[in-house]
């Protein structure tokens, strides 16, 4: 029997998928390229939603591929549950592999940023759902950790901490929005950009969402950490990430029993979807032809 396609209703032919649902919240969904074409689903980071891909998706859809990008919990107006509780890893995963479940049969997975962390956690947990796996930007969990004790990653990552005190943030996106927004500047972003994130993310309300996956990281865990990944997987980096640093990248491979390939891309910032949507567009496709 053959799998079904993606969004079909009984009876009817091939329909998009524009929302789910999971314990009571409601995810928004873009789903875009052709009816019939193989599933991807496209996880964002912070501070984006679901249109950071606009520029990957179409160049995935040249090739035959149905993206699915939704907007995460916490940025979906109708999935900001209260309390970091409720942003643990666990949780995260479990939306989406809930989304996965709605489609209907095993995806081309994708993650940038916080959504290479969901993705590392999904395709570890259930390489049942996931044919393929693209990080983005972010190494392996138990990677990440080991470079923050053994390199200069901890001093990267000095705004996680920052992050952890109550309501800070929150109240300088929204009464002093010009003081966040050029932070993000400062690290990569475009003029054009971070108008973008002004708009969906400060005036659309998701700030206080996305910082509490930071949030949650201190209930994490060993869910924070990983397990190995069996399924076959790319990690794509850039050697301007202020972010995130090589030393990730390098202690990656032990943690992946399945085929591997790191791809690095040079004069890229940490924002690599909208600014090197073609060499990230051709990653993916090429991950997705070696198991096709």
């Amino acid at each position: 029997m053959s799998a079904p396609v993606p969004g079909t209703v009984p009876g009817t032919g091939p329909s998009r998928i524009t929302s789910y649902q999971r314990n009571g919240l409601t995810f928004d969904v873009l789903d875009d390229g052709p009816l019939e074409g193989t599933p991807a689903v496209l996880l964002h980071g912070f501070p984006e939603r679901s249109t950071c891909w606009r520029d990957v998706a179409p160049l995935l859809h040249a090739e035959g591929v149905r993206t699915y990008a939704p907007d995460q919990r916490g940025y979906s107006p109708r999935a900001r549950p209260f309390g970091r509780w409720n942003y643990r890893i666990g949780a995260l995963g479990d939306d989406a592999i809930a989304l996965i479940e709605e489609i209907g049969q095993p995806v081309d997975l994708v993650g940038h940023d916080w959504g290479a962390i969901v993705g590392w956690s999904v395709a570890a947990r259930r390489p049942d759902l996931v044919r393929s796996w693209t990080a983005v930007s972010v190494p392996h969990p138990m990677a990440f950790l080991k470079a923050v004790a053994t390199s200069s990653q901890g001093l990267k990552s000095w705004y996680m901490l920052l992050f952890q005190i109550p309501l800070l943030v929150d109240l300088v996106g929204r009464f002093a929005p010009q003081v966040f927004l050029s932070s993000l500047k400062q690290i990569g972003m475009t003029s054009a950009e971070v108008a973008r994130c002004r708009h969906e993310i400060l005036e659309y309300g998701a700030l206080p969402g996305g910082l509490a996956w930071y949030r949650a990281l201190p209930l994490m865990g060993s869910a924070a950490r990983g397990t190995d990944v069996t399924v076959p997987t790319t990690l794509v980096w850039s050697d301007e990430d202020a972010a995130l640093g090589r030393r990730g990248t390098e202690l990656t491979p032990p943690h992946v029993t399945g085929p591997y390939e790191f791809v690095e891309l040079s004069g890229v910032s940490h924002w690599i979807p909208t600014q090197a949507a073609e060499a990230l567009a051709r990653a993916i496709l090429e991950r997705r032809a070696s198991v096709s």
